[in-house]
């Protein structure tokens, strides 16, 4: 009976241009936390040249804290939090639930780097391969509720 690579975790915290759809990443095998998402500013600010960055972000808290906020200043990068329990306004969202269908469901890997393999391999070919994909899963169009007639319970 094939099981599972056991209990480790493979964490990829990314920020997605929302117009061309370029993935910046930072990945790690313990948990996200304050260091990550200074990684993950370094690496957008190196890859934009240090022009005006908006990050839009959930609310977790390893991302309001004064160290990401501090240096997200001095970065030149907007934080932009989301609302509470607002995923669907969150591009990121989107492709991880692309990624995790994708590269995980359906699939066995035998051991923990194959796992890690399959989930970068599906990350890198999001430019080429995933390119169709990616242009309509990443759309800035968002459903409204004008004039929508709405029946209460």
């Amino acid at each position: 009976m094939r099981t599972g690579a056991g209990r480790q975790r493979y964490n990829v915290l990314g920020a997605i241009n929302a117009v061309t759809h370029e993935l910046v990443r930072e990945a790690n095998d313990g948990y996200i936390n304050a260091q990550t998402v200074c990684a993950l500013l370094r690496k957008l600010a190196a890859k934009h040249g240090g022009g005006p960055i908006t990050l839009i972000l959930d609310n977790a808290r390893y991302q309001r804290c004064k160290l990401v906020q501090e240096l997200a200043a001095t970065l030149n990068i907007e934080l932009l939090f989301l609302p509470p329990y607002s995923p669907n306004l969150n591009q990121i969202e989107r492709l991880w639930k692309f990624v995790k269908k994708t590269a995980l469901n359906s699939r066995h890997y035998p051991n923990f780097q194959e796992f890690k393999a399959g989930i970068d391999k599906c990350l890198d070919e999001l430019p080429t391969i995933h390119r169709e994909s990616m242009e309509t899963l990443m759309t800035l169009k968002f459903q409204t509720f004008e004039n929508v007639s709405l029946l209460a319970a």
